[in-house]
C-alpha cells in the first residue's frame, strides 16, 4: 500500500535533523516538497535522514535536493546505498551547466549549409548504390525462381500494380498526348506557312511525337502518378513499422514490395508509350486536317514514307530505362521515410522532383547518344 511523502524535524541543537518517511515518488509527493523547503529555510543548516523512506524515484530525489539546496553536500545524507546512489545521479544532473551553442551567422552559416549539402549528396549516393545492389540481388534471385520455383514469384502483386499504374493511366496519358500532338501541329503549321512549307508539318509532328513527346509525356505523368504513389505507400508502411515486421518474419521487403513495382512499370510503360504515340499522332492529324485541309490518308502516307519506323523505335527504346528510374526513385524514397508525417511529405515530394529531373537528364543523354550514332 502506498503512503504519502512525509517528514519531521527532530533535535533543536546546532544542527537539527529532518527525517523523511513514506513514499517519495512522483505520485505521492503532494505538497511535501514545498513544506520541506520552507522548513529547511526556517531552520537553516539541517541534516537529512532518508533511511525510513520506503520508495524513492528521481522526482523525489530532485525534490529533496531542491529543498536542501543544490550546493548541499549529499555525502552527509544518511541513506541506504541505493537511495544514496540515486541522489548522487540526480544531483550530478542538476549541477550540469547548460551549454550555449553559438549559431553560425552570415558567411559562416553559408559554408555550413554548403558543407551539409555536399555531405548529404555523398550519403545519398552511397544509399543509392546500396539500394541498387540489393535490388540486383533480388532480381537475380527472382530470375532463378522463374525456372526453379515459379510459384514463389508474386504474380498477383505484379499484375495488380500493373493495372493500377498502367491501365488506369491510359486515359490521362492519351488525352495529354493528344493535346501535345495538336499543339505541335498547330505551331508547326503557323511557322511553316511563312515559308510556304505547311506540308512539312506532318514530318514535324511525326518526329516530335514518335521520338520525344510520347515517352516524355508518359514518363512525366507516371513520375507524378506512380513515383509519388510508391513513395507514399512504402513510406506509410515504414512509419507503421510494417516493413520492420516483414524483416522479423523473414520476408525481404525488396522482394515483396520493390521488385513487383519494378516489373509492373517495365510491363506498362511501353504500352503507355504506344498509346501516347497513337494519341499524339491523332492530335496532329486533327490539326493538319482542320487547319491545312490535308486528309488522314495524306497524313498517314507521309508518316510512313518520310518519317518511318526508326523514330518510333528510338522513342520506345527509352521506355524500359524510364520505367526503372521512376520505380527506383519512388521505392527508394519510400524506404527512406522516417517516423513522422513531415518526413513522409518530404520524401513523396522528393520522389516526384527527382524522377522528373532524372527523366529530363536521361532523355538528354539519349539524344546525345543517338546523335553520335546518327540515328
Amino acid at each position: 500500500m502506498e503512503k504519502p511523502a512525509e517528514f519531521n524535524m527532530r533535535g533543536a541543537g546546532e544542527r537539527p535533523t529532518v527525517a523523511l518517511s513514506g513514499d517519495w515518488t512522483a505520485n505521492n509527493l503532494g505538497d511535501a516538497p514545498t513544506r520541506l523547503a520552507q522548513a529547511v529555510k526556517v531552520r537553516g543548516d539541517v541534516a537529512v535522514d532518508i533511511r525510513k523512506v520506503r520508495r524513492l524515484d528521481t522526482a523525489g530525489a530532485y525534490a529533496v535536493i531542491r529543498a536542501v539546496g543544490h550546493d548541499y553536500d549529499l555525502k552527509t545524507v544518511q541513506a541506504r546505498p541505493e537511495s544514496e546512489r540515486l541522489l548522487e545521479l540526480v544531483g550530478a544532473a542538476v549541477r550540469v551547466e547548460p551549454v550555449t551553442v553559438r549559431q553560425p551567422r552570415g558567411f559562416h552559416e553559408l559554408t555550413v549549409r554548403i558543407g551539409k549539402g555536399v555531405m548529404n549528396v555523398g550519403y545519398e549516393w552511397v544509399d543509392t548504390l546500396a539500394f541498387l545492389g540489393h535490388l540486383l540481388v533480388v532480381v537475380v534471385r527472382t530470375a532463378i525462381y522463374l525456372f526453379t520455383e515459379p510459384k514463389r514469384v508474386r504474380w498477383a502483386a505484379i499484375f495488380t500494380l500493373a493495372e493500377r499504374a498502367g491501365l488506369d493511366a491510359i486515359p490521362i496519358v492519351a488525352v495529354t498526348s493528344f493535346f501535345i500532338g495538336a499543339v505541335v501541329g498547330l505551331l508547326g503549321a503557323n511557322m511553316l506557312r511563312q515559308f510556304g512549307a505547311e506540308v512539312f508539318a506532318v514530318e514535324l509532328i511525326g518526329i516530335a511525337v514518335l521520338r520525344e513527346f510520347n515517352i516524355i509525356i508518359t514518363a512525366v505523368l507516371l513520375a507524378g502518378r506512380s513515383a509519388s504513389s510508391f513513395a507514399a505507400e512504402l513510406g506509410s508502411m515504414k512509419m507503421n513499422q510494417e516493413i520492420d515486421a516483414m524483416k522479423v518474419m523473414g520476408v525481404d521487403p525488396f522482394e515483396a514490395l520493390v521488385l513487383p513495382r519494378f516489373i509492373a512499370l517495365l510491363l506498362t510503360i511501353p504500352l503507355l508509350t504506344f498509346v501516347a504515340t497513337l494519341a499524339g499522332l491523332f492530335g496532329g492529324l486533327v490539326v493538319v486536317w482542320s487547319v491545312l485541309h490535308l486528309g488522314p490518308t495524306f497524313f498517314l502516307q507521309r508518316i510512313v514514307d518520310d518519317v518511318g519506323a526508326v523514330h518510333f523505335w528510338v522513342g520506345m527504346s527509352k521506355a524500359p530505362v524510364m520505367a526503372m528510374v521512376i520505380a527506383g526513385i519512388g521505392c527508394r524514397q519510400g524506404l527512406e521515410v522516417g517516423g513522422d508525417v513531415e518526413s513522409l511529405g518530404r520524401r513523396v515530394t522528393a520522389a516526384v522532383v527527382h524522377a522528373i529531373f532524372a527523366i529530363i537528364m536521361i532523355d538528354a543523354v539519349f539524344a546525345l547518344l543517338f546523335m553520335k550514332l546518327n540515328v
